[in-house]
């Protein structure tokens, strides 16, 4: 897959870099792996080193070749596109029991269940809530701690995560 409208590039400097997407790595993910999902996607490291982590789900559940054969798929778009000029690491891997929320329906798969959001600003009064997921609306969630319960909008969450319960 060549970059595209969904791969930005920039220029600063007389330097060519891309802004990695999301929807980017979706496109490269479903167009060579059936069913994979990509739940989630991490840049860390430094200029010097990069680390992309990719959280990946399958109907059938993520297995070792599952994620090798991604990260081989990925690894070759990213070389072709030019990613970055440093070395980087590609890790792929399972969303695990402690699963990321990040898309609308990530959340509806999990209400129900105990979940942990954080926010930018103070939601009723607090910016972290451990509670029960009861709700997902449109553009919101309402999540229940004890006795209060509090409706997040989803532009307000900064981190969010299923909460496993042995």
């Amino acid at each position: 897959m060549e970059s595209g409208s969904r791969w930005p590039t920039f220029v600063v400097y007389g330097v060519r870099f891309m802004k990695l997407t999301e929807s980017w790595v979706e496109d490269v993910i479903e167009s060579q792996v059936d069913g994979v999902e990509l739940i989630a996607l991490e840049e860390a490291g430094s200029r010097k080193m990069k680390v992309l982590r990719l959280y990946v789900d399958h109907p059938d559940g993520v297995t070792h070749e599952l994620c090798a054969r991604v990260s081989a798929v990925v690894g070759e778009a990213l070389d072709r596109a030019e990613w970055t000029e440093s070395p980087y690491t590609l890790e792929v891997s399972s969303p695990g029991l402690d699963r990321p929320l990040r898309k609308p329906d990530h959340y509806r798969a999990q209400v129900g269940k105990k979940v942990y959001v954080k926010t930018f600003a103070p939601v009723a009064g607090r910016k972290v809530w451990r509670g029960v997921l009861l709700e997902v609306l449109d553009d919101a969630i309402t999540v229940r701690e004890g006795a209060e319960e509090a409706t997040i909008a989803f532009d307000q969450v900064t981190q969010a995560h299923v909460i496993y319960e042995f």
